[in-house]
């Protein structure tokens, strides 16, 4: 005979896998084009509304039977979520930075979907009623998909800066900004943005000196900038507007989703500004302005300004090491 811990605990596996293989259709069916005109995978509706109908369904099908403890309302949906997240990825449906940038939001809307699951199910265990709630939270994210972009898309243009101080003359600041040799990896500072898999810089070459010369950024992975310059203040300012050449870069490198110069997101200026500070230093600012474009552009930007902020922080590591150090390398 099958002991009531037992049937907890298939239960509360099947309602695991029910939520996983909700999930798991949503994607696959997006992947293959079945749902692309109702329900894009840049939506409120896949990346918010899904996780919180997965955290729901894995939670509703076992409370509706079985009472459980208002902490796996909580946390259980997790389960099915990272699961869905790590075979999407072994499937090749998305790639390890879009997961990354998913995986916080789409856990604490699988929790919130998990309370709202356990609640109900708990309400219809115990007055044997039936509810339509559970179907509408399940069919919810193809309801809104169709209309949602209408409503909630925006194009943000956002400035992100960082700074850092210089021992160095701003003649030898300058000639480290106007170009920059090939970047050897151990001068690279540890970078978050690298590990989750953003490319690092290589290098930044330049045409001719002076408003109307073309920079040359590239970085790892086949991914090109082409920068025209239209400031050009030796030793004071250097500005220029950002070309990313989005058709070369492979799909290995970014994908649709985080491709610069893309639908969702692009870098559309770049300068640099030296300050002379009174202790002799050199205070290099670095700011970068982008375009997101999403219908979560509050969520999105977050991540956007961050792995600038943090490409920014690399480059500008390298020129302060550069500067204060000129026999690790020799300038033109």
């Amino acid at each position: 005979m099958i002991s009531e811990r037992n049937l907890q605990i298939g239960l509360v596996l099947t309602g695991g896998m029910g939520g996983l293989a909700y999930g798991l259709l949503l994607r696959y069916m997006i992947f293959t084009k079945m749902l692309s005109m109702v329900l894009p995978v840049m939506s409120i509706a896949f990346l918010m509304v899904g996780p919180f109908a997965i955290g729901f369904f894995s939670v509703w099908l076992v409370e509706r039977s079985r009472p459980l403890h208002i902490v796996y309302w909580i946390f259980f949906p997790w389960a099915p979520v990272v699961a869905g997240i790590l075979l999407s990825i072994a499937a090749l449906w998305e790639g390890f930075i879009c997961a990354i940038m998913f995986a916080p939001v789409a856990m604490v809307l699988a929790s919130g979907g998990g309370a709202l699951g356990g609640l109900l199910g708990k309400h219809q265990r115990l007055n044997s009623s039936r509810s339509m709630i559970a179907a509408c939270v399940l069919f919810f994210p193809l309801m809104l998909g169709p209309w949602e972009h209408r409503v909630f898309l925006r194009n943000e243009i956002r400035e992100v800066h960082t700074s850092i101080d210089i021992q160095a003359s701003s003649s030898t600041v300058w000639r480290n900004i106007e170009r920059v040799p090939p970047i050897q990896a151990a001068e690279l500072p540890s970078s978050w943005a690298r590990r989750i898999g953003f490319p690092a810089p290589v290098e930044a070459t330049l045409s001719y000196q002076g408003v109307g010369g073309v920079r040359h950024a590239t970085f790892a992975g086949g991914v090109l900038f082409i920068e025209n310059i239209d400031v050009w203040q030796p030793e004071r300012r250097l500005a220029f507007s950002i070309h990313p050449q989005t058709a070369q870069i492979p799909p290995t490198t970014l994908d649709e989703h985080v491709t610069v110069g893309g639908p969702f997101f692009d870098v559309l200026r770049g300068e640099y500004t030296l300050e002379p500070l009174s202790n002799g230093k050199i205070r290099l600012h670095l700011s970068s302005q982008e375009r997101v474009s999403t219908d979560f552009d509050w969520y999105a930007h977050l991540w956007s300004d961050a792995v600038m902020r943090d490409l920014q922080n690399s480059i500008l590591e390298v020129i302060r090491n550069r500067c204060e150090n000129p026999a690790r390398l020799k300038l033109p």
